[in-house]
């Protein structure tokens, strides 16, 4: 366990490592990785909510009072409704995105995967996920899970992320550089 604390730290770490360790004994690893996947998508769909949950306004319990009602309207009961009406109630809401991104790493690091954050012009097809997968897992040497983001200013190529290593391929990067290089020269 210790490895597995060494990747987290802060207040984030230290919910995360408790949420990871409840769902460890509980056999519910997995279980906890979807509800918690399912808020998180909750949090991107809603303007309001994600207000909620960053603001601190909001008392304690208008918070815990609504992200309550959200959950119970979601179907996420169990370990992470508790989990994250505990963090209402400690005023840490606006840190649960960073608890959520926490436990995602104990999680992998306790199945022996890595997290690559991947960020394309346009969606990657399944085609070409699979591949990038593959490659990755022959460099690192470790299973890979992919975080697919989209950003159409890069115009083509990727940005990979692995840890603190990051590989820029961008079409973006590299006319930034010609035109650096263009001003040096002029």
């Amino acid at each position: 366990m210790a490895e597995e604390k060494s990747i987290v730290s802060g207040v984030s770490g230290r919910y995360a490592t408790a949420l990871f360790e409840l769902a460890l004994d509980s056999g519910a690893i997995d279980a906890v990785e979807a509800d918690l996947s399912r808020f998180t998508a909750l949090l991107a769909e809603s303007d309001d909510l994600t207000r909620l949950v960053r603001s601190p306004v909001f008392a304690a319990e208008d918070q815990l009072r609504a992200v309550t009602a959200v959950l119970a309207k979601a179907g996420i009961g169990g370990l992470v409704a508790n989990f994250i009406k505990v963090a209402a109630g400690n005023r840490r809401l606006f840190v649960l995105p960073g608890m959520i991104t926490d436990f995602r790493r104990l999680a992998a690091a306790h199945r022996g995967e890595v997290t690559a954050e991947v960020t394309s012009a346009e969606p990657l097809s399944d085609a070409a996920t699979a591949a990038l997968k593959e490659a990755l897992k022959a460099k690192i040497g470790k299973d890979v899970t992919l975080v697919a983001h989209v950003d159409p200013a890069l115009i083509g190529g990727l940005v990979v992320k692995v840890g603190s290593r990051m590989v820029d391929t961008s079409l973006r990067s590299k006319l930034n550089s010609l035109k650096i290089a263009m001003k040096e020269v002029g």
